[in-house]
Protein backbone atom coordinates (compact mmCIF):
# COMPACT_ATOMS: atom_id res chain seq x y z
CA UNK A 1 0.00 0.00 0.00
CA UNK A 2 1.21 3.93 -1.08
CA UNK A 3 0.71 6.42 1.10
CA UNK A 4 1.60 9.89 0.01
CA UNK A 5 1.18 12.87 2.70
CA UNK A 6 1.49 15.88 1.00
CA UNK A 7 1.33 19.44 2.84
CA UNK A 8 1.39 22.68 0.88
CA UNK A 9 1.12 26.38 1.91
CA UNK A 10 4.04 29.17 2.92
CA UNK A 11 5.87 28.59 5.52
CA UNK A 12 7.22 32.29 5.41
CA UNK A 13 3.50 33.40 5.98
CA UNK A 14 2.83 32.15 9.70
CA UNK A 15 0.40 29.63 10.22
CA UNK A 16 -0.09 29.16 6.01
CA UNK A 17 3.50 26.34 7.03
CA UNK A 18 0.75 24.05 8.64
CA UNK A 19 0.40 21.68 6.04
CA UNK A 20 4.39 21.27 5.52
CA UNK A 21 5.06 21.32 8.95
CA UNK A 22 2.61 18.10 9.47
CA UNK A 23 4.81 16.77 6.51
CA UNK A 24 8.27 17.21 8.19
CA UNK A 25 7.24 16.48 11.77
CA UNK A 26 5.38 13.32 10.49
CA UNK A 27 8.20 12.05 8.35
CA UNK A 28 10.41 12.56 11.29
CA UNK A 29 8.23 10.54 13.16
CA UNK A 30 7.41 7.77 10.59
CA UNK A 31 10.94 7.33 9.52
CA UNK A 32 11.61 6.78 13.63
CA UNK A 33 9.00 4.39 13.96
CA UNK A 34 10.10 2.17 11.08
CA UNK A 35 6.83 2.25 9.49
CA UNK A 36 6.88 1.50 5.72
CA UNK A 37 5.51 2.53 2.38
CA UNK A 38 5.15 6.17 2.89
CA UNK A 39 6.21 8.90 0.63
CA UNK A 40 6.18 12.83 1.15
CA UNK A 41 5.85 15.41 -0.77
CA UNK A 42 5.99 19.48 0.64
CA UNK A 43 5.15 22.52 -2.08
CA UNK A 44 3.66 26.07 -1.73
CA UNK A 45 1.18 25.23 -3.72
CA UNK A 46 -0.39 22.43 -5.60
CA UNK A 47 0.82 21.73 -9.48
CA UNK A 48 -0.84 20.28 -12.39
CA UNK A 49 2.20 17.90 -12.29
CA UNK A 50 1.15 16.27 -8.59
CA UNK A 51 -1.58 14.44 -10.74
CA UNK A 52 1.23 12.55 -12.43
CA UNK A 53 2.60 12.15 -8.50
CA UNK A 54 -0.68 11.19 -6.78
CA UNK A 55 -1.50 8.54 -9.64
CA UNK A 56 0.56 5.30 -8.46
CA UNK A 57 -0.71 5.48 -4.84
CA UNK A 58 -3.57 4.11 -2.68
CA UNK A 59 -4.02 6.62 -0.39
CA UNK A 60 -2.95 10.46 -0.86
CA UNK A 61 -3.66 12.87 2.28
CA UNK A 62 -3.39 16.25 1.40
CA UNK A 63 -2.57 18.53 4.66
CA UNK A 64 -2.89 22.74 4.45
CA UNK A 65 -3.69 25.46 7.15
CA UNK A 66 -7.94 26.58 7.27
CA UNK A 67 -9.13 29.40 8.02
CA UNK A 68 -12.48 27.39 8.23
CA UNK A 69 -14.61 27.98 10.85
CA UNK A 70 -13.44 24.77 12.54
CA UNK A 71 -12.44 23.91 16.00
CA UNK A 72 -8.27 22.71 15.23
CA UNK A 73 -8.60 20.06 12.35
CA UNK A 74 -11.07 18.13 10.32
CA UNK A 75 -10.83 15.60 7.40
CA UNK A 76 -12.47 15.82 4.25
CA UNK A 77 -12.44 13.30 1.24
CA UNK A 78 -11.74 14.67 -1.64
CA UNK A 79 -13.57 13.85 -5.09
CA UNK A 80 -13.03 14.89 -8.72
CA UNK A 81 -15.68 17.18 -8.13
CA UNK A 82 -14.64 18.90 -4.69
CA UNK A 83 -14.09 22.67 -5.49
CA UNK A 84 -12.57 22.20 -8.75
CA UNK A 85 -10.11 24.92 -9.94
CA UNK A 86 -6.90 25.74 -11.65
CA UNK A 87 -5.31 28.90 -12.39
CA UNK A 88 -1.89 29.89 -13.05
CA UNK A 89 -0.69 30.22 -9.42
CA UNK A 90 -2.85 26.87 -7.98
CA UNK A 91 -4.63 24.10 -8.83
CA UNK A 92 -7.14 22.51 -5.76
CA UNK A 93 -6.93 18.91 -4.48
CA UNK A 94 -10.50 18.19 -6.53
CA UNK A 95 -8.56 19.30 -9.34
CA UNK A 96 -5.83 17.41 -9.20
CA UNK A 97 -7.63 14.02 -8.43
CA UNK A 98 -9.99 14.63 -11.43
CA UNK A 99 -7.06 14.94 -13.17
CA UNK A 100 -5.12 11.92 -12.01
CA UNK A 101 -8.50 9.82 -13.41
CA UNK A 102 -8.43 11.54 -16.82
CA UNK A 103 -4.81 11.23 -17.84
CA UNK A 104 -4.26 8.03 -15.95
CA UNK A 105 -7.10 6.56 -15.27
CA UNK A 106 -6.55 6.13 -11.23
CA UNK A 107 -8.55 7.14 -8.73
CA UNK A 108 -6.51 6.97 -5.24
CA UNK A 109 -8.51 7.10 -1.74
CA UNK A 110 -7.54 11.01 -1.38
CA UNK A 111 -8.19 12.99 1.79
CA UNK A 112 -7.27 16.73 2.61
CA UNK A 113 -6.55 17.06 6.43
CA UNK A 114 -7.53 20.85 7.22
CA UNK A 115 -5.73 22.35 10.07
CA UNK A 116 -7.07 25.52 11.49
CA UNK A 117 -4.89 28.48 11.46
CA UNK A 118 -5.10 32.06 13.20
CA UNK A 119 -2.16 34.43 11.41
CA UNK A 120 -1.01 35.10 8.02
CA UNK A 121 1.92 37.63 8.49
CA UNK A 122 5.25 37.46 6.66
CA UNK A 123 7.12 35.63 9.88
CA UNK A 124 8.57 32.27 9.56
CA UNK A 125 6.57 30.73 12.77
CA UNK A 126 3.20 29.20 14.15
CA UNK A 127 1.45 31.04 16.17
CA UNK A 128 0.38 29.07 18.98
CA UNK A 129 -2.73 28.17 18.84
CA UNK A 130 -1.58 26.58 15.22
CA UNK A 131 0.94 24.83 16.93
CA UNK A 132 -1.26 23.40 19.19
CA UNK A 133 -3.78 22.28 16.45
CA UNK A 134 -0.77 20.71 14.83
CA UNK A 135 -0.16 18.72 17.79
CA UNK A 136 -3.34 17.40 17.55
CA UNK A 137 -3.72 16.52 14.14
CA UNK A 138 -0.46 14.66 14.28
CA UNK A 139 -1.33 12.90 17.49
CA UNK A 140 -4.53 11.22 15.90
CA UNK A 141 -2.69 10.40 12.35
CA UNK A 142 -0.06 8.69 14.85
CA UNK A 143 -2.54 6.02 16.05
CA UNK A 144 -4.15 5.98 12.41
CA UNK A 145 -0.65 5.35 10.87
CA UNK A 146 0.20 2.49 12.99
CA UNK A 147 -2.43 0.54 10.77
CA UNK A 148 -2.52 2.50 7.70
CA UNK A 149 -4.68 -0.42 6.09
CA UNK A 150 -7.58 0.64 8.05
CA UNK A 151 -7.62 4.19 6.66
CA UNK A 152 -8.77 3.38 3.37
CA UNK A 153 -11.85 0.99 5.08
CA UNK A 154 -15.24 2.17 4.27
CA UNK A 155 -16.13 2.19 7.27
CA UNK A 156 -13.15 4.18 9.45
CA UNK A 157 -14.19 6.70 11.46
CA UNK A 158 -12.26 9.75 10.51
CA UNK A 159 -12.99 13.47 12.48
CA UNK A 160 -14.66 14.98 9.25
CA UNK A 161 -15.43 18.18 8.80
Amino acid sequence: MKILLYGYGNPGRQDDGLGNEFVNRMQEWINKEGIKNFEFESNYQLNIEDAHVISDKELVIFIDASDEDIQDFCISKVTESSKMSFTTHSASPGFIVDLCKKLFNKSPLTLLLHIKGYEWNLKEELTEKAEENLNKAMNYFKQKFKNPKLLIQPDTELKTC
